[in-house]
């Protein structure tokens, strides 16, 4: 069956379809070597700063490709609540990155700083103005251009414009495999879009804040400035509208089946650059290239997987000992006179287990998938409409006629709940756990199963499902209720987490303050040393 879909064996250039063509250009560019004076730290400082990075990078919550942007926005909210110098935020910024491994030594062209210094003072000009307009309470302008900010720091030290052409090109094949019927072409064209950037390059939601402002206002300049205040209100609203799109999950979904391809197909550009021409020429040699790469994205899953498990881990257990000791032991103490040390130990203990059992749960593709990856790749690089999904047609609203069928619908939702947390909480109530101890241990079990849930995603990110497991029907009866709970209460807790928040603003920044008055002694040392020779 698969080898009936194979195109025909005329593979030269010309037979490329025009956006294939255009696409392969982009990855022929050679780029220009950056010959400035490169940032440069001290070893031993750089180090202690590494190593602090990795312990409270593995706390956090996030994924992988979005690691640089959080601390960038980390840094960021603590700098500029001490100082609102453009210049001098920009300077320390870009070494504490340096310092922490985000770059190597010597790496990053110090006029990278003024290209950073000139991004941070139009933000704070565009926040000052927009308070002044009172169009939005102060707090959530403080997030809205950090978030910004901290994208387009990002995109200024790593630039990536393959990526983004790749994204591009994504979209443009996609966009035409999605309608909805009752909306309009920008409002579909919109969820595309951030389907392909959720998708593809893995954006959350502070860089899919930010493309959508560049897509309403374009890059924020001096030029640009008034005109994005004027329409700053207007722009928001857009912006928050898509993001919180009624259908925007099934969009997304949708699309998911379609990124492998991509993935696979992004990672060859990169590899062959200028050879890229010749290798298609050659069928052989080109799905022989595509097997190779797909193996190795299979051989990193493992990786991945070992990353994600442990800030997961880390995430709940951290948070997990925090609650169960000072919240649940203090209810105890006061209303039963003593610490049930049993339970609270089971609530710190189980849930960090059920993450680590995680990888024995998950198969990595092989060489089926593979093959669906390279049929998909070659209609990709020679039709120009490829058939990679079937078009999904969605409305907007819903019916607002509640039919019988929906009240059904409805009850089992909510049997699904009664059934998934009264089994665990009637083994606990079994374990002699109180009232808050069961409360504390079904809402860490909630959010274990999210995390659960976004790391088998991970795992699954190079897999092309052609059809459903058989045991998928029961599995969301059972779990889809609990996931969505643990989604909301883990995004909530991030929001909050008094851990990571001492640790930000009572330890970071006297520690960073240190470092950075080291690295100045060390380099007077090295100054007096000098002066000796």
């Amino acid at each position: 069956m698969l080898s009936s879909l194979i195109m025909p064996s005329d593979t030269t250039f010309d037979s490329l379809s025009p956006l294939a063509k255009i696409l392969i250009s982009k990855f022929e560019t050679k780029e220009m070597k950056n010959t400035d004076k490169k940032i440069s730290v001290n070893i031993l400082v750089s180090k202690v700063a590494y190593w602090y990075e990795k312990v409270r990078t593995v706390m956090d919550y996030g994924n992988e490709e979005t690691l640089l942007r959080r601390a960038i926005e980390r840094i960021l909210k603590r700098r500029l609540l001490l100082d609102t110098n453009a210049n001098s935020v920009a300077q320390m910024s870009v070494r504490e990155l340096v310092w922490a491994g985000y770059f190597p030594d010597e790496s990053v062209p110090e006029s990278i700083i003024n290209r950073v210094s000139d991004s941070i003072a139009l933000f704070l000009e565009l926040k000052k103005r927009i308070l002044r307009e009172k169009v939005l309470s102060e707090g959530k302008i403080d997030q809205f251009i950090v978030e910004l900010l901290s994208s387009e720091i990002q995109t200024i030290l790593i630039p990536n414009t393959e990526k983004e052409v790749m994204a591009n090109f994504m979209f443009q094949i996609v966009k035409k495999r999605v309608e909805i019927e009752d909306d309009e072409k920008r409002v579909k064209d919109a969820q595309v879009f951030i389907a392909v950037r959720k998708n593809f390059a893995r954006d959350d939601i502070a860089f899919l804040r930010y493309r959508l402002f560049i897509q309403i206002f374009g890059k924020l300049t001096e030029n640009n400035l008034e005109n994005t205040v004027a329409n700053f209100k207007a722009g928001y609203k857009e912006i928050e509208y898509q993001l919180n799109y009624p259908r925007k999950d099934r969009i997304f979904n949708h699309i998911k089946n379609t990124t492998p391809p991509f993935l696979i197909l992004y990672d060859i550009l990169l590899e062959q650059k200028s050879n890229i021409e010749n290798l298609i020429k050659n069928e052989e040699a080109f799905k022989q290239k595509v097997f190779e790469v797909c193996e190795n994205r299979y051989s990193s899953i493992h990786k991945k997987l070992k990353t994600a498990i442990i800030r997961s881990f880390l995430f709940i257990l951290f948070t997990k000992a925090f609650i169960a000791i000072f919240v649940e032991g203090t209810f105890e103490r006061i209303f039963f006179g003593h610490i049930s040390w049993f339970s609270i130990t089971l609530n710190i203990i189980i849930p960090p287990l059920l993450m680590i059992s995680l990888p024995l749960l998950i198969q990595i593709p092989g060489g089926e998938n593979s093959q669906r990856i390279f049929l998909n790749i070659r209609k990709i690089l020679f039709e120009e409409n490829p058939p990679l999904i079937q078009t999904l047609m969605v409305k907007r609203k819903t019916n607002s006629f509640k039919t019988i069928r929906d009240y059904v619908f409805f009850l089992l939702w909510l049997l699904t709940f009664f059934l998934s947390f009264g089994f665990v909480t009637f083994i606990l109530t079994k374990l002699n756990f109180d009232i808050l101890s069961q409360g504390i241990f079904l809402f860490f079990v909630a959010i274990v199963a999210f995390l659960t849930y976004r790391i088998y995603q991970t795992a699954n990110m190079y897999t092309i499902f052609v059809k459903p497991n058989v045991l998928a029907p029961l599995a969301d009866f059972f779990f889809v209720p609990i996931i969505r709970i643990g989604r909301r209460l883990t995004e909530g807790i991030a929001q909050i987490n008094f851990i990571l928040i001492i640790i930000d603003f009572i330890i970071e920044a006297p520690f960073k303050g240190l470092v950075g008055f080291f690295e100045q002694w060390f380099l007077f040392l090295a100054i007096k040393r000098e002066e000796m020779e």
